[in-house]
């Protein structure tokens, strides 16, 4: 199973950058390497991991996270705790 993890992270971080990202597929990767996410009320996913967290809104309509600003931001945070798919 984690070789699904893998290519799913490396979906996160291809170039260019996809917008179709399955949302609870990648809930499942992300709990895989250790992250505790809560959503809110507000639809709002909060990921916690190694003790840093980001906040995330989640996809309205469909289940795909589609926003590119999004997409950067967990890119940035998973490269921040060193969780990219050179590192597994």
């Amino acid at each position: 199973m984690s070789h699904k993890h893998k290519v799913l992270l490396e979906k996160v971080f291809a170039h260019p950058m996809v917008s179709n990202i399955d949302w609870k597929k990648l809930v499942a990767a992300l709990e895989h390497y250790g992250a505790t996410i809560d959503v809110s009320n507000a639809n709002r996913a909060h990921i916690l991991i190694k003790d840093q967290a980001l906040t995330l809104g989640l996809p309205h309509h469909g289940h795909e996270l589609a926003n590119k600003e999004e997409v950067t931001k967990l890119r940035h945070f998973l490269e921040s705790v060193q969780l990219t798919p050179d590192s597994l």
